[in-house]
């Protein structure tokens, strides 16, 4: 199994929980967020914005899904055909194990 974490502009947010859903993924949790990236914030003439928001959306998935809902993610979250700096990241973590609180059940 693998936590796919999108961090994504808080606009693209419900296109990529759409697709993902679409896609058959409904399983999501999503988390308001500040940060910044390489650009190191955002200045607009004498303002620096040092945090921007982002909307991170963490999914658990089989192994075999991986590519397939990387290319989802990124296809919701993309501003153009080319992209922008500021558009997110994705990490993808192995998870060892998950279980179900309510009945104590060990799998996805």
């Amino acid at each position: 199994m693998l936590m796919i974490r999108s961090m994504v502009r808080p606009e693209k947010a419900d296109l990529v929980l759409e697709g993902l859903l679409e896609a058959g993924y409904p399983a999501v949790t999503k988390v308001d967020v500040f940060g910044r990236g390489k650009q190191r914030g955002l200045r607009a003439g004498e303002v620096h914005y040092d945090e921007l928001p982002k909307t991170l959306l963490m999914t658990v998935i089989n192994d075999q899904d991986k590519d397939f809902v990387i290319k989802t993610v990124i296809e919701r979250a993309k501003t153009g055909t080319v992209g922008a700096f500021g558009d997110g990241k994705i990490f993808v973590s192995p998870v060892d194990e998950v279980y179900t609180i309510s009945s104590g059940v060990k799998g996805l």
